[in-house]
């Protein structure tokens, strides 16, 4: 019976005011009460709580409390009725836009296979959802430099529920990655269920889960991503991931050696990324390392090379073999091979001798040109 109230008793018959309950309760007990005594609560008239003694209109008789109760569960039943109506025409409606959207004969069902994501709580919440219905393995790209303690912790629950129900998990980073304790903290509590592979450069980020729903950023800056269940694509994305498995090594494993005396791991890749001509930022976004990191490994490799210029250093990188795949048997201390002695400053016949990727070394970006 809510809906009848006055201002200053702004409730219903089944939650009395105070008041209201003291003086109902009062003519309940002596069966009827003067009209002045019910003038400080007029919600008991105008709720039908009490009404006019027909034998005198001085007193107030009140309304059996079986009555009131039978009068509220029939307000209470129509509203439930009329709740339930209100459902049933809501799910009529999503059964017929429903029906709009239904796979017609002959037409592809790769619109509904894939689904965009847009904004960080929608990627959490399907992630989260995936992470929870998962039964057998996660393969998952993490490209970037070091990861930071607090992104492995944020995920470190459900990685170790994961665990628990048998579920295996394989990671492949960037090679930076294993400079960063934490990532071994996070490994060790993972224990054999969890696995983790490092290369030179991986592929944007990537997260499958039992070989049937996979994510990926479907912008630069991974504010939206792409859901994507199609058999198709998802097969694809598992055997990009297999075979960059296969080239990764193992976290637990040390690096191998450049094949050069005086030239680190790191300092090969970076040679042979910028024989292909990529300016110092897209080296450091591909390796995982800061711009002025690279830079400095770029100068290190100038220094241990004899190179004097740009010009210079890519010739040098191709006359020690370092812009192209490493040679076999290069891998042990053993058979490192040595430097040649630093030579001048090659000129136009020797760029044309070595070919253009001699000189495609690029000059250092100035600070000001992004």
């Amino acid at each position: 019976m809510a809906g009848h109230a006055t201002d200053g008793h702004p409730h219903g018959a089944d939650r009395l005011c105070e008041a209201g309950d003291r003086v109902y309760a009062r003519a309940v007990r002596r069966g009827r009460l003067p009209r002045e005594d019910a003038e400080t609560v007029p919600c008991l008239v105008e709720l039908a709580l009490l009404h006019p003694d027909p034998d005198d209109m001085g007193w107030l008789v009140p309304t059996s409390p079986q009555e009131v109760m039978t009068r509220l569960l029939r307000g209470v039943h129509a509203e439930v009725s009329a709740s339930q109506a209100r459902v049933g025409t809501a799910v009529e409606a999503v059964e017929w836009y429903a029906g709009l959207s239904a796979v017609r004969p002959g037409q592809s069902a790769e619109g509904t296979a894939i689904r965009v994501l847009d904004g960080l709580s929608r990627i959490r919440a399907a992630i989260d959802e995936a992470t929870d219905r998962c039964t057998t393995e996660v393969m998952t790209v993490q490209p970037g430099g070091i990861r930071r303690e607090d992104e492995l912790r944020e995920g470190l629950h459900r990685a170790l529920a994961m665990c628990r129900r048998g579920v295996r998990m394989r990671d492949l980073y960037t090679h930076v990655a294993r400079h960063g304790q934490g990532l071994h903290n996070y490994m060790e509590m993972m224990g054999e269920a969890a696995e983790a592979r490092t290369l030179d450069e991986v592929v944007e980020r990537l997260m499958v889960f039992d070989r049937t729903v996979a994510f990926i950023p479907a912008n630069a800056d991974r504010t939206m991503a792409l859901e994507i269940r199609h058999p198709a694509l998802v097969e694809y994305l598992v055997t990009v991931f297999e075979r960059l498995w296969r080239l990764g090594i193992p976290l637990t494993a040390p690096l191998p050696s450049s094949g050069i005396a005086g030239i680190t791991h790191r300092e090969r890749s970076i040679a042979a990324l910028l024989a292909e001509g990529h300016q110092d930022a897209v080296v450091a976004e591909r390796l995982g390392i800061s711009v002025r990191t690279c830079r400095a490994h770029i100068a290190r490799l100038s220094e241990t090379l004899g190179a004097a210029s740009r010009t210079q250093l890519g010739v040098r990188i191709a006359q020690v073999g370092l812009d192209g795949p490493q040679r076999p048997g290069a891998e042990t201390g053993d058979d490192l091979l040595s430097l040649p002695a630093p030579s001048a400053a090659p000129s136009p016949a020797e760029i044309r001798q070595k070919g253009p990727r001699a000189a495609a070394v690029p000059a250092p970006e100035s600070p000001t040109a992004r």
